[in-house]
């Protein structure tokens, strides 16, 4: 049975914190010693590898929303475009899978912390951490699933009964968690990635507008932005996806990958009855359009290895006005030309291709043109699926070979911009727009080009929660977080009718995920644990 997860696997996902199992550990001693202990709560982290930084992840958080269409390569068109999407989707099950596991880790340490030998100084901080982790998991479950199954208690061995949970049951757990992690951690950790405190009042603070808990949303994200814990907004956009920046003042927490490409896909037959941990970050892979394909151009590290899974709408494209920095810090189009083999006329490093959303004229031009006319029809659905302007923020050019596919990029969880965005959503939903726009208003200056700062400010008139969600589009593109955006705010199903003609097949029962039909079909209480309606 899918949910039944023993042990899980000691692997850290963390660069800084020891990612080995200590010599001698053992199932019995995991609980039982400090040392074991410790490998138990890196396991415990080590889940979050399987969503962020994955296409799994990336194809549940991103894909099927109004910013994201099918690129040649989506190999789960079903999630995207919301036709004949079923329990047998396969990245609905990896990640049911792995969510799984890492409660019932997370359940197992919480239940058994008192019997591991912990110093009355360490205790609390791995409590937190591991409750932390729950919430953490429990949110991502809830929102893909709904009511599926709860439980505190770990399971051991095979079981064949689930239970069907209220909503609200996850999400009073997630609160008291965060609640006792947020009064338990520390403002800093020498072991970069592990959660801290603020790190912890930020996503309650995410969970508290999830749950339309307005006023105490607002209140936990300025407790993070007037906590003096140091945070802030890098002053160019750009900067935050440089890979030697990574480790930056604007990030509040990172799932966080190793530079020892080895280190991200360690075994543990003790911890990890799932196998391993999913390898390193492969977010660079997956935005990038086939370039390799066109006149001047061949396969670089520069330019990346095109999957091509994914592009932009149109729609997100738009969203970009000329005033804007962060369209030119998202994304990439001009590739310059790199082979011996050109048009004639075109020298090493002129202009091959380029992408626009704009209208342009390719007369007269030596390179490729793929301009708006040319990738979308007049509705905005999508005419060329290999050529587009492509997100950029997760290249990573630092990988040793052309065909690597495999980055040490840390993926940001949550940023520090967030926190200002959440206080202006929470604000407009109680009614003060006016206080909406100033926060509003510290993201958009950061993004303004330089001498714009004026014209990219809004006033109270301006600010709707539709124009807060195209605020977070144009802030958070491929984030990993669009989907839980339109689920939470009420408007996913109305915003991709309006904004994705490529998956207006979407109904209302796609408010969640089918729950893994190998899941369905193991339970023996079927009349209690069924398919979530719409789905087999």
């Amino acid at each position: 049975m899918i949910i039944v997860a023993g042990m899980t696997t000691l692997v850290s996902c963390k660069k800084d914190l020891v990612e080995k199992n200590p010599s001698g550990i053992t199932a019995e001693s995991v609980y039982t010693t400090p040392a074991g202990f410790e490998a138990l709560v890196n396991a415990a982290y080590s889940y979050q590898r399987w969503w962020y930084g994955k296409e799994e992840g990336y194809s549940m958080s991103e894909m099927g929303t109004d910013i994201w269409a099918s690129g040649a390569g989506d190999v789960t068109t079903d999630l995207t475009n919301y036709i004949n999407l079923q329990g047998t989707n396969a990245s609905v099950t990896t990640e049911w899978q792995a969510l799984y596991a890492a409660v019932n880790l997370c359940n197992a340490g919480v239940n058994k912390i008192d019997g591991a030998g912990l110093s009355a100084a360490v205790r609390p901080v791995r409590e937190a951490e591991l409750r932390f982790l729950r919430a953490f998991y429990f949110w991502h479950i809830v929102e893909s699933w709904g009511g599926v199954h709860f439980t505190l208690q770990e399971t051991q061995g095979v079981i064949t009964t689930a239970n069907k949970t209220p909503v609200e049951t996850f999400n009073k757990q997630i609160i008291d968690d965060l609640l006792f992690a947020v009064a338990n951690l520390p403002a800093t950790t020498a072991d970069y990635g592990r959660v801290t405190k603020p790190a912890a009042q930020a996503f309650l603070a995410r969970m508290y507008l999830t749950q339309k808990k307005n006023a105490e949303a607002r209140d936990m994200a300025l407790a993070v932005i007037n906590g003096g814990y140091g945070f802030t907004l890098l002053p160019a956009y750009s900067d935050l996806w440089k890979m030697a920046n990574l480790k930056n003042k604007e990030v509040i927490y990172a799932v966080n990958y190793s530079t020892n490409l080895i280190q991200n896909d360690l075994k543990d037959d003790i911890l990890n009855p799932l196998g391993h941990s999913r390898g390193s970050n492969n977010g660079h892979l997956l935005f990038a359009m086939k370039y390799d394909d066109q006149p001047a151009m061949i396969r670089d590290i520069l330019n990346g290895r095109p999957f091509d899974r994914y592009m932009p709408t149109r729609f997100l494209l738009d969203l970009y006005s000329a005033d804007d920095s962060r369209y030119e810090g998202s994304f990439k189009t001009v590739w310059l030309a790199n082979s011996t083999i050109r048009p004639a006329g075109m020298k090493l490093g002129d202009t091959a291709i380029l992408a626009s959303k704009a209208v342009v004229s390719a007369a007269g031009k030596l390179y490729k043109v793929y301009d708006r006319n040319a990738v979308y029809n007049a509705n905005g659905s999508v005419k060329d699926q290999l050529h587009y302007v492509t997100l950029s923020k997760f290249d990573d050019p630092t990988r040793t070979s052309i065909n690597e596919a495999q980055s040490a990029r840390d993926v940001f969880v949550i940023r520090f911009a967030e926190m200002y965005l959440i206080a202006a959503e929470a604000e407009t939903n109680l009614g003060n727009k006016t206080a909406a726009a100033t926060y509003l208003n510290v993201i958009r200056t950061r993004a303004a080009k330089a001498g714009r700062v004026a014209s990219m400010q809004v006033t109270a008139d301006q600010v709707t929660l539709d124009f807060i969600l195209d605020e977070r589009a144009r802030e958070f593109a491929g984030e990993q977080i669009r989907w839980f955006d339109l689920k939470r705010s009420g408007k996913l199903i109305d915003r991709i009718k309006l904004y994705n003609p490529n998956a207006t097949a979407i109904q209302d029962f796609n408010l969640v995920r089918p729950i893994p039909r190998a899941q369905v079909d193991a339970v023996t209480n079927k009349d209690e644990f069924k398919q979530n309606p719409g789905y087999q």
